[in-house]
């Protein structure tokens, strides 16, 4: 084929998004789930794997595509490194079989594990190691893999053994930098909110002598003691949220604001709850501006809506968060502040687009459409 053939330029378009998926992210966890499923979709195969070896003769990560949760469970805990995995492992250069049963190399698989034949194992190596292995296989009477799918994975395992440098880099930084905010978040705790802890801490004695010599005055020692920690309440919901972002790197947008959502639901009597209808794939800036533009939703939900009930809903097209609160009239949104412009900035500054639908009495809904 040539490069202008329909096959070619489609094949390249693949390998491109392929290439870009990878790149994009920095979570090692988002890197090793890109590269797996990249690189079953490109060849074909039936099954896909990759391996990151440790230190003790098994594997630190081993992530598959395309068998079911149910049936890894049934085949048991991670892989050694012994038979073809070792020698993909120690070999330099892919290994590509028709039928693995047949190598001298091949061992066994576990009882549950699917029958396999025609195999491709490529290393994923920087200058001087071998940093994981990518695996490709096919069912019993599957087609052979070929000179084509060694060049296209071993595209891939090149341009994956950067993105995994990179992570790694990424997240040490990234310890660092949580450290580095850990310790600022003490010095807020310790300015803030232990100040207001004291205070609050010093009207409770003076209103405790108050009560039998001065009731009316004891009373107003217990009204600032109620505002006091009311005061103190917000300064620690405002710390814990902020510990939330550094999740961001660690577990992806999906699951961070999984994790979001839980802790407002119990921080706040208001029921708060998630569903994720499918994967997102945004970069890292997306990501971020994603984030923060539905912290800043569920912020006007808690602070001007006072609803029952808040939902966020996380999809590959849009996000969602829904409340039966106040709602208020959509025309006055502009003077009303609510942190619209804000997010509408957010909106479009990934490429997306801010929906609002709302009306005295009936709720708000607010829709972030990402740009596909």
């Amino acid at each position: 084929m040539t490069a202008s053939d329909p096959d070619s330029t489609a094949l390249l378009h693949e390998v491109s998004e392929a290439v870009g998926a990878i790149t994009r992210h920095l979570s090692v966890a988002q890197v090793l789930e890109v590269i797996v499923s990249s690189a079953r979709r490109l060849v074909g195969a039936d099954y896909a794997a990759i391996g990151i070896p440790d230190d003790a003769g098994g594997f630190a990560e081993f992530i598959t595509d395309g068998i079911d949760e149910e049936q890894r469970l049934k085949i048991g805990p991670l892989p050694r490194q012994h038979g073809m995995l070792a020698a993909i492992l120690t070999e330099t250069e892919p290994i590509r079989l028709p039928d693995l049963r047949r190598d001298p190399r091949y061992r066994w698989w576990p009882k549950a594990h699917p029958k396999m034949a025609a195999l491709l194992g490529v290393p994923i190596r920087d200058v001087e190691r071998t940093m994981g292995i990518v695996v490709l296989t096919n069912d019993l009477g599957g087609p052979e893999f070929t000179e084509g799918d060694v060049e296209l994975i071993e595209l891939i395992a090149s341009h994956a053994a950067i993105a995994l440098t990179n992570a790694r880099l990424y997240e040490r930084s990234r310890e660092l930098t949580v450290v580095e905010e850990r310790n600022r978040l003490a010095r807020e705790l310790h300015d803030a909110v232990m100040q207001r802890l004291f205070s609050l801490r010093l009207s409770a004695r003076a209103a405790a002598k108050l009560v039998d010599t001065a009731p009316a005055e004891a009373s107003k020692r217990l009204c600032e003691v109620e505002a006091l920690a009311a005061d103190a309440i917000a300064e620690l919901r405002g710390v814990i949220v902020e510990l939330r972002p550094a999740d961001l790197d660690a577990h992806g947008l999906v699951e961070t604001l999984r994790r979001h959502v839980a802790l407002l639901d119990r921080l706040h009597d208001t029921e708060v709850t998630f569903t994720a209808e499918s994967p997102v794939d945004l970069s890292r800036e997306c990501e971020v501006e994603v984030l923060r533009l539905v912290q800043e939703a569920l912020g006007n939900a808690f602070r001007h809506a006072r609803a029952r009930r808040v939902c966020v809903t996380v999809g590959s097209e849009r996000v969602v968060v829904a409340d039966d609160g106040a709602g208020f009239d959509a025309d006055e949104a502009a003077t009303r502040g609510l942190g619209l412009l804000s997010m509408r900035e957010r909106a479009k500054a990934i490429g997306g687009d801010l929906l609002l639908t709302t009306a005295p009495g009936e709720g708000t809904v607010i829709t972030l459409e990402l740009a596909t």
